[in-house]
């Protein structure tokens, strides 16, 4: 069985799934000569020109550069520099619109050009056979070389790719779109030069079989390479049968090969390398010239153009500039300009859009001559586009997955694998674009991806981040181990213990015994916390007693009422149980309790009698200030004895005067008991009113005597009367006494008598204890008149106080 190279030389040829035949219209520019362009008055530079990422600018705004100068550098495979087509002035570095279906902006070079068109210096490589294939390699990315068939893949990395991994090198020069036209008339015009360029291919990548591609529309092309090829280059042309889109370069490859390639593969996976004619043309200019990539050839063609051709433009030439020189004469009704061929091509945005590396063609063709698509109609499902895809592929299924954006879906239908070549939209009877679907399908699973890869780098980045900490801190930790261990050893070879370890317990046990003992105060602090203290007590007692009145009096005059209530409650108790034991001397009770109120109301009157003979005889005698002095002493004394005569007779009360027959026992004994508790209390208040009452200070200078010795009579009798009321109150009972059938006549004699002998007794002790009082007081020899006065004003105080406190005790009494 043969090989795949003698089948080739054979000339055999294999064919691919679907295709298409639309019209070629090719004839409008292949006609006349390739023209140079010229220099307009403006250039703008895109960096990206090319797949693969951006160069870094090594030149300002305001410079100045020559013809061929690098504009951008970069170090790696995949960035391609960018280089000044013609001397000039940087004016710009700015955003601005890229040839792109996108229409959006990219960072541009823009250059003001002086019409000197200066080259700058040049480095050639004319001995390149005797050059190493990795340093071409080099020159070829350092000028700016990119795939000039419309992918504007990196030259260098392909070839670098493709070292020792191919036995078979392709020119494609099959240039199927329709329109376009540069390839054909640059192998016409230069084909020695591309034979040339082909020639510094073979020795970089030094295949088997070297077969240039070309289709049968190209009579003249093939001509002029045939003229040029020598027997021993080893270069086989090889003429394919026009079919669109047999230019691709997977769909070459089976044609020439019959190898096909792998989904999402190149075609350097089956052993073959492609390049186009315009970059063979491209790599010879910069080898054997020293000429980077500054322009290239494109075509010019559609009715609109007055003037239709092939030119050599610079690359940043506005298209604008190209339309005003050739011609262009816009369609009325639906103006439009198109970047590539009729199927593969997408109109501008506006016409100062840049020509790039990448920019082949500019069609603008007339309505009458490339139809409007006017609107989308629904799927028939005819199966027209599945028949003519050259990667056989669904695209009815695509489309539909696309435009539900169900991108994964469009992964597992091979959407990668996607050309874009149009054949499918060409022959749609419901005029979908479907290529528009499909590069936008594409365009958000790459940022997909991206975004996929930019998360994978920054988690690799952040473990690898964390599994150098964890190793930095192992490594701490086991040189601080080792340390920590070195030093033991050699404190236990010198006979020492561990200094740090020592520290640390120090340490700790002087925390311990912090918090287990009380902090020590100096002296000196303790006496300043104490002086702090005491001052600040004195200031909050020297403020209430400012705010707040002296209560203390009250406060004893309350702590007084409860005893005495103390008192009467266990009085009260008392009585009760002598109540029950003396139910038999009830009577005898009551009898003496009703002759004891009666002799009480006999005092009173006869008070009441004395006290204003007595006023009136003060008024009129002659007053002394040492007698008024000695009369409020007596007074005072008076006051004094009354208040114990009443508690005595209140005491001698309940002995029993009479017997009684019909009297409640119980109620007696309890009536008896409460009148001596009620005495005794009187009597108690009378002494303690008369003991705690202020003496108030008199403030006059000059009292008369007249007037002391009045207060002084008045304060006597008030005091008498105070002393008649406290006794009298002492022998009545609250409680009425129960009415007695019979009272034993005898009986009630004899406690009469005795109770007289009780008040006469008591009577002749107080005035025997006046006069003994009285006769110490008249020896003093000399009274102040003030002191006497205020005598008199305390005995008047006294008296009213002590008759106040009888009045309320009797109401108390008649209340219960």
């Amino acid at each position: 069985m043969l090989s795949i190279i003698e089948q080739i030389k054979q000339g055999k040829l294999w064919d691919f799934h679907g295709g298409i035949h639309p019209a070629e219209n090719k004839d409008l520019s292949n006609k006349s000569p390739i023209v140079n362009a010229g220099i307009p008055q403006e250039l703008v530079l895109p960096l990206k020109q090319h797949i693969g990422s951006k160069g870094d600018i090594i030149v300002a705004v305001g410079d100045k550069v020559q013809k061929g100068q690098p504009l951008t550098q970069g170090d790696i495979a995949m960035c391609v520099p960018v280089h000044a087509p013609t001397s000039g002035t940087i004016t710009a570095i700015e955003q601005r619109t890229t040839a792109h279906p996108s229409g959006l902006s990219d960072l541009c070079i823009v250059i003001a050009p002086d019409q000197q068109d200066t080259w700058c210096d040049k480095t050639t490589y004319a001995d390149y056979e005797d050059r190493d294939p990795a340093e071409l390699i080099d020159a070829i990315r350092l000028n700016g070389i990119a795939g000039l068939g419309g992918a504007g893949f990196p030259t260098a990395r392909k070839l670098q790719g493709g070292l020792g991994n191919v036995d078979i090198l392709i020119i494609n020069a099959a240039e199927c779109e329709p329109y376009i036209t540069a390839d054909d008339r640059l192998m016409r015009d230069y084909a020695e030069e591309v034979i040339e360029g082909v020639r510094i291919l073979r020795h970089i990548i030094s295949p088997k079989l070297t077969i240039i591609g070309i289709e049968d529309n190209k009579p003249e092309a093939i001509q002029a390479l045939e003229q040029h090829v020598k027997e021993d280059d080893n270069i086989l042309i090889r003429v394919v049968p026009t079919k669109y889109p047999s230019g691709s370069s997977k769909q070459l490859v089976k044609i020439l090969t019959g190898r096909e390639v792998p989904s999402q593969s190149r075609s350097t996976s089956v052993g073959v390398i492609m390049q186009n004619v315009g970059t063979a043309f491209a790599i010879k200019r910069a080898i054997i010239d020293g000429e980077p990539l500054i322009e290239r050839v494109v075509t010019l063609t559609g009715e609109a153009f007055k003037e239709r051709g092939n030119v050599f433009v610079m690359l940043g030439t506005p298209i604008a500039y190209l339309l005003d020189k050739f011609g262009y004469k816009a369609d009325k009704k639906h103006p439009r300009v198109i970047i590539g061929g009729s199927l593969m091509g997408f109109t501008l945005p506006h016409s100062n859009v840049p020509i790039t590396k990448m920019t082949n063609c500019i069609l603008a063709p007339k309505r009458k001559e490339l139809p409007l698509h006017t609107y989308e109609m629904a799927c028939i499902r005819c199966s027209a586009c599945a028949d003519v895809c050259p990667s056989s592929l669904l695209p009815q299924q695509l489309q539909w997955y696309a435009k539900d954006q169900n991108y994964e879906k469009c992964e597992e239908y091979n959407l990668q694998d996607c050309i874009e070549c149009g054949a499918c939209a060409y022959v749609c009877p419901s005029e979908i674009p479907l290529v528009q679907y499909y590069r936008q399908a594409k365009a958000e699973i790459w940022a997909r991806s991206q975004d996929e890869i930019n998360a994978e780098r920054a988690r690799q980045r952040f473990e690898a981040k964390q599994a150098r900490m964890d190793r930095d801190k192992a490594e701490r930790e086991n040189r601080f181990k080792k340390a920590a261990e070195t030093r033991r050893e050699e404190m236990a070879k010198t006979g020492g213990d561990d200094a740090v370890a020592a520290a640390i317990a120090r340490v700790k046990a002087k925390q311990a015994a912090a918090q287990n003992e009380k902090p020590e105060v100096k002296p000196a602090v303790a006496a300043a916390i104490a002086a702090a203290k005491a001052k600040q007590a004195a200031s909050a007692q020297g403020a209430t007693s400012e705010t707040l009145p002296d209560n203390s009096e009250m406060a004893k005059l309350r702590e007084e009422r409860k005893r005495q209530a103390r008192e009467r409650k266990a009085e009260k108790e008392a009585g009760e149980s002598t109540a029950s034991a003396s139910s038999n001397d009830s009577k005898k009770d009551a009898v003496a309790a009703a002759i004891a109120r009666a002799k009480a109301k006999k005092a009173q009157q006869a008070s009441e009698q004395k006290a204003p003979v007595a006023d009136s005889i003060v008024e009129n005698a002659e007053v002394d200030p040492k007698k008024a002095a000695i009369a409020a002493a007596v007074a005072r004394a008076k006051a004094k004895k009354a208040a114990q005569q009443a508690e005595a007779q209140s005491a001698a009360t309940p002995e029993p005067a009479a017997e009684t027959e019909a009297v409640d026992p119980k109620k007696a004994a309890v009536a008896a008991a409460v009148a001596r508790a009620k005495a005794r209390k009187a009597a108690q208040q009378a002494q303690a009113q008369s003991e705690t009452t202020p003496e108030p200070v008199a403030e006059t200078d000059d009292v008369d005597p007249k007037k002391a010795a009045v207060a002084a009579a008045v304060a006597r009798a008030k005091a008498r009367k105070a002393a008649q009321q406290a006794q009298a109150q002492s022998e009545t009972t609250p409680e009425p006494v129960a009415e007695t059938e019979e009272v034993d006549p005898k009986k009630a004699a004899v406690a009469a008598a005795v109770t007289r002998a009780k008040a006469r007794k008591a009577a002749q002790q107080a005035e025997a204890q006046s006069e003994t009082t009285s006769e110490p007081v008249a020896e003093t020899e000399a009274v102040d008149l003030k002191k006497a006065a205020v005598a008199a004003a305390v005995a008047r105080a006294k008296a009213r106080k002590a008759a106040q406190q009888a009045a309320k005790e009797q109401q108390n009494i008649e209340e219960d």
